[in-house]
């Protein structure tokens, strides 16, 4: 354990400026980031006596191994800067305000020659409006229908509306008045516009204008005898009426702004957020983030604030954001996000009226998330570390494997061979490191030899990382051996942290004794004698180390094995879909090798355009013949060898899965 003493800058080296500070372990990896106003005064709270720190704060002190800083000229590009490097090297001592959950969004293309509104899940993307997110996809589903009775925009995908071009017919909605048929030119671009115009006003709250001007037509075309239009009208405003009555009104003045409430305990924090517009509740989110650093209601509501809102666009950041508590640096916290949304933005705690009021069920809704939340994994975090300890003990190894590693090896008949690494880091997976490979040069090889190339390959380039990377001083340049406690496993041109740089506490490998001596003796071919290797055998779960004749039994009941069933099922899950992916993908080259006239890159193009196989087979001529470089007569080709190869049973397709399989 590094003893904060020992890279203990210098007091008067340390400048009084603002500034941005990293702690990083011994192996150069960063694990908190912090800001300051006197970077001096802020660093120095650090190396206190451990038994006068926080508990967090002493833990984060005991596995930093250095302490680098970057000077700015205001508090705002300190906030700037601490975002980014938040994000980018995700400090595991930082709160993490990241929801695991994929909430719904209603969006609109607007960015699109006939936009189209439908409901997405995921990151946003440019060129798209987005409302909510929402709790229930069903609910914007329902509310879109009802809508599209008032405002006919299109709703379809690319296929249809491209279909529908094509044979010159509109699909059901065009028929039914929910949509003005674009596809088909009932309606110009322009007009089309004016309708999606109209939608995302009436959705971003202003609603008493379309309220008023249907009624007042529908009261003229009453008074002309137009009884057809009047009735057609009324049944446009009870549809919105309809709409309106899902979304409470909570806020009279039909003010725009987002409302926060935290619910903390020593270890998480449940966030929960109400998104209104014009005095209505249009979204909801909530979730619980690991609590990891010492901060009060205030710094947490910063840190909260700084990742919710500084990577969004203007459309994203409201007028007005209550809060539970103001944060240290309001002012400086203010003038940042009134810089993104081009506006002003007031960060505030409501004192009185219904603001109050609905941030006490705000907050009431955040303490019955966090516990239930609590209810749900209340023996998780002691499970999990229940579970590592056993490793270790069952191992004998000398330190808990926080970050374990697991290798599986995919292949049919030993064709189309290839491997996965999946990471588990505290007991929980991090997809982001996930990574794959492809064995080549090796038809016919065996599990042994695939794995022993994988082992090779990844600590290769771990190697070389570590080899190529250089430490880096709190101005940017190297500095010496002397100065930190190892390398800085980070790109010398870049600054980011290199992807295979980190090593393992435990290599597992999918197999039995004879994977374990490949991955092995493929460490001991690079001079790696510090990283533990274990196999776990699928036959009797049986875990096996170098050098013993005998496998590991842990019992039935251990944390410690189901967590590497965990992982080695993880590790084959990813392999798997790898392998069926690459396998899809070659069939497909390989039913249009005798195809005249369709070389290497037409084939990839074609493969791109459709995908699969089973979308190329349901393709007629006319449209494998839209596929930019694909003739007619070339058209005919492929579909005819496509045909063929479906009569004669060579290949299938699971209806069921939608896989490829052989006959």
């Amino acid at each position: 354990m590094p003893d904060p003493r020992s890279y203990r800058p210098k007091t008067g080296d340390i400048p009084t400026q603002p500034g941005v500070y990293r702690f990083r372990d011994p192996k150069g990896r960063v694990i908190y980031v912090g800001k300051a106003v006197n970077l001096r005064a802020r660093l120095s709270n650090y190396f206190q006596p451990l038994h006068s720190l926080h508990p967090r704060t002493a833990t984060m002190v005991t596995s930093a191994a250095s302490v680098e800083w970057t000077v700015v000229n205001t508090e705002v590009e300190a906030l700037q800067l601490e975002y980014s490097w938040i994000k980018e090297f995700d400090p595991r001592f930082n709160v993490k305000y990241r929801d695991d959950k994929s909430y719904p969004w209603l969006a609109v293309t607007v960015g699109e020659e006939f936009p189209r509104v439908m409901v997405g899940r995921g990151a946003k993307r440019k060129g798209t409006r987005y409302f909510g997110p929402y709790s229930h996809a069903w609910a914007i589903r329902e509310t879109v229908d009802i809508l599209l009775r008032v405002f006919p925009m299109r709703s379809c995908s690319a296929g249809v509306f491209k279909r529908s071009q094509q044979i010159g017919r509109p699909c059901l909605l065009g028929y039914i008045d929910k949509c003005s048929a674009p596809c088909v030119g009932k309606i110009s671009p322009e007009d089309h516009r004016r309708i999606v115009d109209d939608f995302c006003d009436f959705m971003a709250g202003h609603t008493a204008p379309f309220m008023r001007a249907i009624e007042k037509e529908m009261y003229a075309a009453s008074e002309a005898l137009d009884f057809e239009k009047a009735a057609r009208l009324r049944d446009d405003l009870g549809a919105m009426q309809r709409a309106l009555e899902k979304q409470a009104v909570v806020l009279g003045d039909g003010a725009d702004a987002d409302v926060i409430a935290l619910a903390e305990d020593p270890l998480e924090v449940g966030v929960q957020i109400f998104y209104v517009r014009g005095g209505r509740i249009r979204g909801q989110r909530g979730w619980v983030a690991d609590r990891m650093d010492e901060g009060d209601t205030p710094e947490l509501v910063e840190q909260f604030l700084l990742q919710l809102y500084a990577g969004e666009d203007a459309e994203g950041i409201p007028r007005e954001i209550l809060v539970p508590a103001l944060p240290p640096d309001v002012d400086t916290l203010e003038e940042l996000l009134s810089d993104v949304r081009r506006a002003k933005v007031r960060i505030r705690v409501p004192q009185r009226g219904d603001k109050k009021t609905l941030q006490e069920t705000v907050a009431n809704n955040a303490k019955q998330a966090l516990a239930l939340h609590k209810t749900k994994r209340a023996s998780d975090l002691t499970t999990r570390n229940r579970a590592l300890e056993e490793i270790q003990e069952a191992l004998e190894l000398d330190d808990v494997p926080l970050r374990i590693e697991c290798y599986d090896i995919s292949h049919l008949q030993g064709s189309e061979i290839v491997a996965s690494m999946v990471v588990f880091e505290d007991g929980l997976a991090r997809k982001s490191e996930y990574r794959r490979f492809v064995i080549r040069g090796q038809e016919g090889s065996d599990d042994v030899r695939a794995m022993h190339e994988v082992i090779t390959r990844r600590f290769r380039r771990l190697l070389d990382e570590q080899a190529t990377s250089v430490p880096a001083g709190s101005d940017g340049a190297p500095i010496g051996a002397d100065d930190a406690a190892g390398p800085m496993l980070v790109d010398p041109e870049t600054g980011r942290p290199r992807k295979f740089a980190y090593a393992p506490g435990l290599v597992v490998v999918d197999g039995g004794a004879p994977q374990v001596a490949a991955a092995e003796r493929a460490l001991a071919e690079l001079g790696i004698d510090d990283v533990p290797v274990a196999g776990l055998a699928k036959r009797l779960e049986e875990v096996w180390v170098p050098g013993q004749a005998d496998p590991v039994i842990l019992p039935r009941t251990s944390e410690g094995l189901y967590l590497l069933q965990r992982i080695r099922d993880e590790a084959h899950r990813f392999a798997i879909t790898h392998h069926r992916s690459r396998r899809s993908k070659s069939m497909v080259e390989s039913l249009l090798d005798d195809v005249p006239g369709l070389g290497e890159v037409r084939r990839k193009t074609l493969l791109k355009h459709f995908g699969s196989l089973k979308k190329l087979r349901a393709a007629t001529e006319a449209e494998i013949g839209e596929v930019p470089g694909i003739g007619p007569s070339t058209a005919a080709a492929i579909k005819k060898a496509v045909a063929e190869t479906a009569a004669g049973g060579r290949v299938s397709v699971n209806t069921a899965t939608g896989e490829i399989e052989e006959s």
